[in-house]
């Protein structure tokens, strides 16, 4: 028997979930479903641009795993594409990643869903609506990486 998937990373939660051919009525199309987790794998490669290691960072999945994702939601697409069918976007095995955040006003430490909510420039402490707000790691500490210094977004 073989062991469950392991949850997959998704950042991204897509508001549009069903896309189709103009022109043909939804009655006459097959559906090709593609999970939360393909989406985010062609997010991340096709839209963003990230290296394959990189996505599967990510993702917290295997660079073999993301590739076999990838390759997977790569068919569905074309098939959909060449073969006028629709393309349903649901279900899967994901985890949506959260970001913390911390108020440099009153000291309110909070998680919100990336995909959710305000851009980083637009937020405020949902307790004391101050407009000084901290990226931070799970730690406590402010969140660093290329672009991100302090806290900051660069």
């Amino acid at each position: 028997m073989s062991r469950p998937p392991k949850c997959r990373m998704v950042e991204f939660l897509p508001q549009l979930t069903y896309f189709k051919p103009a022109g043909v009525p939804i009655r006459e199309l097959t559906e090709v479903v593609l999970s939360v987790e393909e989406l985010e794998a062609v997010r991340l490669k096709d839209l963003i641009g990230l290296e394959q290691e990189a996505c599967a960072e990510k993702m917290g999945i295997s660079r073999p795993t993301y590739h076999r994702i990838l390759s997977s939601a790569r068919q569905k697409i074309a098939e959909a594409l060449i073969n006028g069918r629709a393309i349903k976007v649901e279900g899967g095995n994901f985890r949506v990643t959260v970001r913390l955040y911390r108020c440099r006003g009153c000291g309110h430490q909070w998680e919100q869903e990336c995909s959710r909510g305000p851009n980083f420039s637009e937020l405020t402490c949902p307790t004391c609506k101050h407009p000084d707000v901290i990226r931070i790691n799970g730690d406590g500490r402010p969140f660093n990486c290329h672009r991100w210094k302090d806290g900051k977004k660069i």
